[in-house]
């Protein structure tokens, strides 16, 4: 019973941390396969260009949103435009809808790259341009703040992953003994700590990029959203990661494994007493088949050299 207490008590937080795993898995597939629905729905930013106005009543600043507004025209007159462009760890997608913006189809997913960011000078063909020349200054600090973050962010991202693998690793061992456990529990703790920075980080760098997005572009009628789906898995891992490791240091302190069912052997201590056996009785006395009774007390009135008490000793 010691060794299957100890299996449910580490049950839970083994449960919890591949959750955890499962959910770090989903962030990485975003945007991965183009046929895959459920990859299609987890991005991190979102820009719908299906409604770009081409011809917009009045521009902000001339200086620089006219020279966006050209830019921007001449990539929907050639096609270049998509209706739409997410944004996951690895890569973008882009694609095109219908007239109501509904049934969605992929037409394109760029190569996947470590610490990628999304360009959209590079993504929308603005050719013969820099950021410098069309975007103002609080778009084009949007965009370095963001550059700058994601290599941190898909660093954290990974190292929670690996970090999580190896704590489930760890935790098979955590069956046999508190310490591996308590080293369960350290993992745990790395863990989570790298989930929930890049957590942070992506929630806040991509709600920061979409607000700038809205409202330079706003004029162009180009919007920018992010996935409530890749939010909820992305804090579901944190979630999961902080529980498992609570769960962990809960097995650290208790559940040790030991059945407390053993049976209990006393020992003899020495200088106890113990019966000799009669030397006048002989070997007969040892506890043979052929033991003889004591002899009976003597009764009233029998002569006393009938029975004999005690050894005589001779002098």
């Amino acid at each position: 019973m010691g060794k299957l207490g100890r299996f449910a008590c580490i049950f839970v937080p083994m449960a919890l941390s591949i959750a955890s795993l499962i959910c770090l898995a989903l962030v990485f597939s975003g945007q991965l396969d183009k046929g895959n629905s459920l990859q299609r729905e987890l991005f991190f930013f979102k820009a719908d260009t299906r409604q770009f106005n081409a011809n917009p009543v009045k521009l902000p600043n001339e200086n620089y949103d006219n020279t966006l507004f050209d830019a921007l025209k001449g990539a929907a007159s050639s096609k270049d435009l998509k209706d739409f462009y997410t944004v996951g760890l690895w890569n973008y997608c882009e694609g095109d809808t219908d007239k109501d913006g509904k049934n969605p189809v992929v037409t394109y997913c760029s190569p996947r790259k470590t610490s990628y960011w999304f360009n959209p000078i590079e993504v929308w063909d603005l050719k013969n341009t820099t950021a410098q020349k069309i975007f103002g200054d609080k778009m084009q600090k949007g965009l370095n703040d963001y550059k700058k973050v994601t290599g941190w962010m898909f660093a954290a991202y990974v190292i929670a992953f690996w970090v999580t693998v190896a704590e489930i690793v760890l935790g098979i061992f955590a069956i046999f003994s508190r310490w591996g456990s308590f080293v369960t529990t350290i993992a745990s703790s790395v863990s989570t700590f790298f989930i929930f920075g890049a957590a942070i980080t992506s929630t806040t760098i991509y709600a920061a990029l979409a607000g700038t997005f809205d409202s330079v572009l706003k004029p162009y009628e180009i919007h920018a959203s992010m996935s409530k789906q890749m939010l909820g898995v992305v804090w579901l891992a944190v979630a999961f990661s902080f529980a498992s490791g609570l769960f962990w240091l809960f097995s650290t302190c208790c559940c040790s494994g030991k059945s407390k069912n053993k049976k209990v052997t006393v020992e003899k201590t020495p200088y106890t007493y113990e019966r000799v056996a009669s030397p006048y009785l002989g070997a007969r006395a040892q506890g043979g088949e052929d033991t003889l009774p004591l002899n009976p007390m003597p009764h009233a009135g029998a002569p006393t050299g009938a029975y004999e008490p005690f050894r005589q000793q001779h002098v």
